[in-house]
């Protein structure tokens, strides 16, 4: 890999990473229509651990306050009912889906996971799903003649069940192209989460799941066409880009609907299985060496 190609790898990175669209189908698809090898799960395992830097900066009191909690929990029964303690414990429970299914699933979400076909699908499929949630939303946070406004649940009401719910949301982003927020959100719109609540916990899930992940790989840099140098850099550049991205995200969610990135999913979908289907390009493009 060059220093180029880690370079634009990590642009699309931090672009990707806090977007409902899967970082992991555009770094996959940005290297097959450059021309490049496939920069593979290793790489990109390991480049989110940039964007999820940015994470921790940008929610550094949240998780400050929670970490402190957690930890308070631990020796006194008392500090177990502070909601920010209890957030601690949610993290954990609902990383467990995505833990025990990354473990499970290694060998195909570096395998046939990375198929063209696969990632059409599921960029059309959780496109879909994500549409309807956002305007299932809408409806509910909108009031008519014959319907009131529903109050929509934040994260002061997220209990144990919610939370796994939420994680097996997050674990289906181990296949590219679903999308780790994407998944998430729309499961929390559809269980009546306001949408800043389904994307904070969203992130603040992601923490261990990408951090255990990216520590994970490391061992595999260095193998076939990938190197420390360019994996460092574009691990910099996406937590540059992750930052104001996320940072933009969270103004977005508040006001606006996800129906722009919708109608992306769908389009680019739709355009695979067109250039797949006219043998312009193949399913497995870039796999041999990635």
């Amino acid at each position: 890999m060059s220093w180029f190609e880690s370079f634009i790898l990590g642009l699309v990175q931090g672009l990707t990473e806090f977007l409902p669209i899967s970082s992991s189908a555009h770094l996959r698809l940005t290297a097959v229509f450059a021309g490049w090898h496939d920069p593979g799960a290793a790489f990109t395992a390991i480049t989110q651990i940039g964007t999820e830097a940015a994470v921790l900066i940008y929610f550094r009191k949240d998780i400050a306050r929670i970490l402190s909690a957690w930890f308070r929990s631990l020796f006194s029964k008392e500090a177990r009912s502070d909601h920010d303690a209890q957030m601690g414990w949610l993290v954990i429970v609902g990383s467990i889906p995505i833990g025990v299914l990354g473990v499970t699933l290694k060998d195909q979400i570096s395998g046939p996971f990375r198929d063209l076909r696969l990632i059409a699908v599921t960029l059309i499929v959780m496109g879909i799903v994500l549409g309807v949630a956002d305007r299932l939303a809408a409806r509910e946070e909108t009031a008519s003649r014959h319907r009131a406004v529903k109050e929509r649940k934040t994260l002061k009401e997220l209990g144990v069940k919610d939370g796994l719910i939420f994680g097996l949301c997050q674990a289906m982003a181990l296949v590219p192209g679903v999308s780790r927020s994407g998944a998430t959100i729309s499961g929390g719109l559809l269980m009546g989460y306001t949408r800043e609540a389904a994307a904070r916990y969203s992130f603040l899930l992601a923490i261990p799941a990408v951090l255990a992940s990216g520590a994970y790989e490391l061992k595999d840099v260095g193998e076939g066409h990938v190197s420390w140098g360019p994996t460092v850099l574009a691990t910099v550049v996406a937590f540059v880009v992750g930052y104001a991205v996320i940072a933009w995200f969270m103004k977005f969610i508040t006001t606006k609907s996800f129906m722009p990135f919708v109608i992306y999913r769908v389009a680019l979908g739709i355009a695979l299985f067109v250039l797949i289907g006219t043998d312009t390009l193949s399913p497995h493009a870039g796999e041999s060496a990635g």
